[in-house]
């Protein structure tokens, strides 16, 4: 199976040895996604809410870039630093999806790349 690298400059450029996303047949793997901003390459420290949705925001710039939208996310999983951001980050990520959720876990770390409080990554299908 031929795997295809997805890359962006709409979305966060990586931080170590990885893709944006790799595609595997009709599979898309996208790494975890963190609200950085592309266009200025700092995080967004404006509150969880605004987070969510950069990162959010960095997920579907990836998806474009390989042909795709939040309706072709199968699976998704969601980092937080502090499981009392659940909530909010929850309604942000539901508004990007039109109903038909995908399977998804949430799980509280000790830590993510660059200090951030939330990162999101998902698996699509084309």
């Amino acid at each position: 199976m031929e795997k295809q690298i997805i890359n962006t400059n709409q979305a966060p450029a990586p931080i170590g040895p990885y893709n944006q996303a790799v595609k595997a047949g009709n599979i898309l793997y996208v790494s975890g996604q963190i609200p950085l901003d592309p266009a200025t390459g700092e995080v967004v420290k404006s509150g969880i809410t605004d987070e969510a949705h950069m990162a959010m925001k960095n997920l579907q710039a990836v998806l474009k870039e390989a042909g795709l939208t939040f309706d072709a996310v199968v699976k998704t999983t969601i980092f937080l630093t502090d499981m009392n951001d659940f909530p909010k980050v929850n309604e942000v990520y539901g508004s990007y999806f039109s109903g038909n959720y995908p399977a998804r876990e949430t799980v509280q770390v000790a830590g993510l790349p660059k200090g951030v409080n939330v990162e999101i990554s998902v698996i699509a299908h084309s």
